[in-house]
């Protein structure tokens, strides 16, 4: 019956993890040959992953986060990186990064990030790179930060090739040959990361860029929607909840509830919570000034104490009498000057001491003789007097206050008064360094479906899911339904695949079939994907921008494929301007050519007023 009531929560440690600087790979055979091997370099938001595109069990070499660390005025070699920084925490209002929101929007932190891949994957940047390149970007990228990318890697560079992505649509890719679908592929894409989530549409392999969806919901929103959670919850522990911390919360504590409101309903019961909840353990020292000690160290203490006070009573009463007998002796000299017969000295040495008589020099004479015999007598009895004290005084608690007794010889030891022992309450300080994790678990992820809790004023993933499929035909919504695939960091969630069958079980018409699927890596598929698009599809090929191209159609120029945007040209109208008239030739108006009858009817006033005023100045 005992084994009932024992406590079942989980306590679990902070991880803390520790980067470590990244190793410089050397480049591989296949990097030199004529027909170079292609970089991919998936840049996202939250990490960056590059490596070779040489073989389909490639992995990325490289991963770190897209930060970088540099104080204000110091060196560009003195730039920390992704893992060069070991720790995020102090350095974090140093921190910068490329992107605003999921667009790359700081160009020389983007600089500094290719320099990091291409140094730790063992190319020499300074002069050039000849492998052509793989790079992801955001659904509807800008055609204004494509066109500084393709300017910062041709022109800085001098990269022969580059191909542009989609992330989601490179792991969607990637997904559909592990599964052997055969091209063309439709379904809709749930995409979550670190700063957005999207709903990108692919219908016969292209992706429908007029009706994708973006939300300004991702994971960063949830880390920090947590960490003021946390930090309201413990006001005490305001410093030790870090961000590196909330989010190793949410990667390894946290999970998508099916239902939301029944998963609430049952945490209000006690047996639940104490089973599902997790007490996160924070470093602490157990050294704590006025803790609970046991009774052994009590005694211990105060037989300490008393030896101390024993030792400074011994060493007050020897000072003492070693002071009373030198007076003794200085009283005694002058009563022998007295016997002596010097009186001039005697009664000298009387006014030095402030005595007026022999009769007062010889009472203060008795009085140290008595108090120098009774000195010597306490000190050669000190020694069983002060084992009987300590025997007796260990007997009862003593405060800071009963040490004052001893302090002085004269107070009568019996007379000390008895203080009731008083039991002090127990603190578990390791317990009071714990953050106890319950309904932030499931509320915390649960933005993605209801950002309204952090004020945002936007859908939810399922809510806009629902909206772009209402812009299709019934058949069509058929066929993207069909396959729903997730992907992205933010995906991975317990949980979060029977939500979506859930949700969508409800919005679609009855009986109706859907299908949905998980990325087998949701955070690194894009990657693989990006990989296996170049291995298949040669640089020079579709998809590829050469140099050429882009010195003559501009840096936002796409070349379009399976995964990448729609290459929407923007055309900008240029106002005409007025051309500027000559004042040092004046035609009569029969000479003006017949030509001139075209121009707009502001032009030629203004073109008359300027030719009436050059005339009266010729007149």
């Amino acid at each position: 019956m005992a084994s009932k009531h024992e406590p079942v929560y989980q306590i679990f440690s902070f991880q803390d993890f520790k980067s470590s600087p990244d190793p410089i790979y050397e480049p591989p055979s296949q990097s030199l040959a004529p027909t170079a091997a292609p970089i991919v370099i998936d840049n996202g938001s939250f990490q960056t992953r590059a490596g070779w595109a040489l073989e389909e069990r490639e992995a990325p070499r490289l991963l770190f986060k897209s930060v970088a660390a540099r104080s204000r005025g110091a060196a560009r070699s003195e730039t920390q990186i992704g893992n060069d920084i070991p720790n995020l925490e102090p350095l974090r209002w140093l921190l910068k990064s490329q992107f605003d929101r999921n667009v790359v929007v700081n160009f020389e932190i983007q600089e500094l990030m290719f320099d990091h891949v291409f140094a730790h994957l063992g190319i020499g940047s300074e002069g050039s790179v000849s492998q052509p390149i793989v790079v992801t970007e955001a659904p509807c990228n800008p055609l204004h930060c494509r066109q500084m990318m393709s300017e910062l890697l041709f022109e800085c560079y001098h990269v022969p090739y580059v191909s542009y992505g989609v992330d989601s649509l490179y792991s969607f890719y990637h997904n559909n040959t592990q599964r052997s679908v055969q091209p063309p592929h439709t379904g809709i894409v749930l995409s979550s990361g670190y700063h957005c989530s999207h709903i990108l549409p692919v219908i016969n392999g292209r992706f429908d860029a007029v009706n994708c969806k973006r939300m300004n919901v991702a994971g960063s929103q949830s880390a920090s929607y947590l960490q003021r959670l946390l930090q309201l919850k413990y006001p005490g522990h305001l410093a030790a909840v870090t961000l590196s911390r909330v989010e190793e919360l949410l990667h390894e504590h946290s999970y998508i509830a099916e239902d939301y409101q029944d998963e609430l309903e049952k945490w209000r019961s006690p047996e639940f919570y104490e089973r599902e909840v997790h007490r996160m353990q924070l470093p602490f020292s157990g050294k704590v000034p006025g803790g609970s000690v046991s009774v052994e160290e009590r005694h211990e203490r105060r037989a300490q104490q008393l030896r101390r006070l024993q030792e400074i009573n011994a060493r007050r009463r020897e000072e003492k009498l070693l002071q009373d007998q030198e007076r003794l002796d200085r009283l005694m000299g002058v009563q022998e000057l007295l016997e002596d017969g010097l009186l001039d000295h005697f009664h000298k040495n009387l006014v030095e001491l402030n005595m007026d008589s022999a009769e007062e020099l010889q009472s203060y004479i008795n009085k140290l003789q008595l108090a120098v015999e009774q000195g010597r007598h306490k000190l050669l009895h000190s020694d069983g007097a002060e084992g009987k004290t300590e025997v007796s005084e260990l007997e009862h608690p003593m405060d800071e206050g009963d040490g004052v007794a001893l302090m002085d010889p004269d107070f009568p030891e019996d007379t000390l008064p008895e203080k009731p022992a008083h039991v002090q309450p127990v603190f578990n300080m390791a317990e009071y360094h714990q953050l106890f994790v319950g309904t932030e678990r499931l509320r915390c992820p649960e933005l993605l479906f209801q950002p309204s809790p952090t004020g945002e004023e936007q859908m939810g993933l399922m809510e806009a899911l629902q909206y772009v499929l209402a812009r299709y035909t019934p058949e069509q919504q058929e066929a993207l339904v069909s396959n729903v695939f997730l992907t992205g960091g933010n995906m991975l969630y317990p949980g979060m695949k029977e939500r979506v069958e859930r949700e969508l079980l409800a919005m679609r018409p009855f009986q109706s079939q859907f299908k949905v699927t998980m990325a087998s890596q949701p955070a690194l598929d894009a990657w693989y994907g990006a990989r296996d698009w170049a291995l298949e599809h040669p640089a020079g090929g579709e998809g590829w921008i050469s140099r050429q191209e882009y010195e003559e159609k501009g840096g936002e120029y796409l070349s379009e494929h399976c995964a990448s945007n729609l290459f929407i040209p923007m055309k900008l109208v240029k106002p005409l301007l007025a051309r500027p008239a000559e004042p040092s030739v004046t035609m009569p108006t029969s000479t003006v050519p017949s030509a001139a009858t075209t121009v707009t009817p502001a032009l030629t006033s203004s073109c008359s007023a300027v030719t009436a005023d050059v005339s009266m100045v010729a007149s």
